[in-house]
């Protein structure tokens, strides 16, 4: 889903996904990269803690989407026509107001995804007598019998202090576009993807990682049209980090960056055998932990392939194989690659199109 550029291409090809630019000291590149590194691992890792309690859950505002083997397979056709799209759009608009469009549509989503980030945090700051009242948002098509729901949103006092504080870190990345702000706002889309987005089993996982694979290699090696939507697409979609922090602060400007796929896509699947894990009722987290260290060993990987070929490289190439082939060799050694491909997780709506789709395969 993104790429990794090394420093002696930033200029020619600044890849939303892609890190670098000409004049970064050693010490600020790696300072960058090493944070890349650390916030990509934050919210994999609390957004697979928050998926195995979020399945379990009843609330319906935190219902995961369940993610089949025909979604999984479907993936990486519509994610190439999404891409194509933005390209044609990007080369026919005006680069400026489809931003505005963007910019505006993601301070809606980016504030709802924070406050839904930090409200755990949130509830266990406010004092227990803070003031609860329940709050219920409702929109109705129609009238009588034909009156039909279209969004029925119920929330609390606490939720509200959650989003103002949203609202605030909105404004500010619409304002200014500071990387800061850009961060929280991505780190907060990531973690709601880990933690929201469930894969319903092994099978599903390797047939989404594996098309993405052959998806970020195309796009990336094969036509410019990643790099010319990335160069133009102004959103969070990405993690950025400036390699000149150490000279110039906060107002630093020579950003490196990772963009959320190649945290979201390995993400999920790494939750998934985090609730195998569980499943397996052993009091150990074996798989979890050996693919969260294979997505380490990959990323690591694709910066060091970067800079030793001075070629921008789709990270996937190297995440994918990683973390799928890292659990298996140990499933392999324990002898529990069966229990692994035959753990199914069934939608909370029953699991009726899962069982349709088998019966239709």
């Amino acid at each position: 889903m993104a790429e990794l550029e090394p420093a002696a291409l930033q200029n020619e090809t600044e890849a939303a996904n892609g890190t670098g630019k000409l004049g970064s000291s050693p010490e600020g590149a790696a300072l960058a990269y090493g944070s890349l590194l650390a916030m990509a691992l934050l919210p994999i890792f609390f957004g697979a803690l928050r998926s195995v309690s979020c399945a379990r859950g009843k609330n319906s505002s935190d219902m995961p989407e369940t993610i089949t083997s025909r979604d999984a397979a479907r993936f990486p056709i519509i994610a190439s026509c999404t891409l194509f799209g933005l390209y044609i759009f990007f080369k026919i608009f005006s680069q400026e107001y489809i931003n505005l469009l963007l910019s505006m549509y993601f301070f809606i989503l980016g504030v709802l995804a924070l406050a839904h980030t930090i409200s755990p945090a949130m509830n266990r700051l406010l004092p227990e007598n803070f003031p609860s009242r329940q709050y219920q948002l409702l929109f109705t098509q129609g009238s009588g019998e034909s009156k039909e729901e279209i969004l029925n949103y119920e929330f609390d006092t606490r939720d509200l202090v959650c989003l103002v504080i949203s609202g605030v870190v909105g404004v500010w990345y619409l304002l200014k576009k500071h990387w800061i702000a850009n961060n929280l706002f991505g780190l907060a889309f990531a973690l709601n993807g880990v933690e929201l987005l469930h894969l319903n089993n092994v099978s599903t996982g390797c047939i989404l990682l594996g098309g993405l694979f052959v998806y970020d290699i195309f796009w990336v090696f094969g036509t410019n049209v990643m790099v010319t939507v990335a160069k133009s697409f102004e959103a969070p979609i990405k993690l950025v980090f400036p390699q000149d922090l150490l000279e110039k602060g906060l107002e630093a400007n020579n950003f490196a960056m990772l963009g959320l796929g190649d945290i979201v896509i390995p993400g999920i699947f790494i939750a998934l055998l985090l609730r195998f894990d569980i499943s397996l009722k052993k009091n150990s987290h074996t798989y979890f932990y050996t693919s969260f260290v294979a997505y380490v060993f990959g990323l690591a990987l694709t910066i060091f392939v970067m800079h030793t070929f001075k070629h921008a490289q789709p990270a996937l190439l190297y995440l994918v194989p990683a973390c799928i082939g890292f659990p298996l060799l140990v499933a392999l050694v324990k002898g529990e690659v069966t229990e692994m491909f035959r753990y199914e997780e069934q939608p909370k709506d029953g699991g009726n199109e899962e069982e349709q789709e088998k019966k239709e395969n």
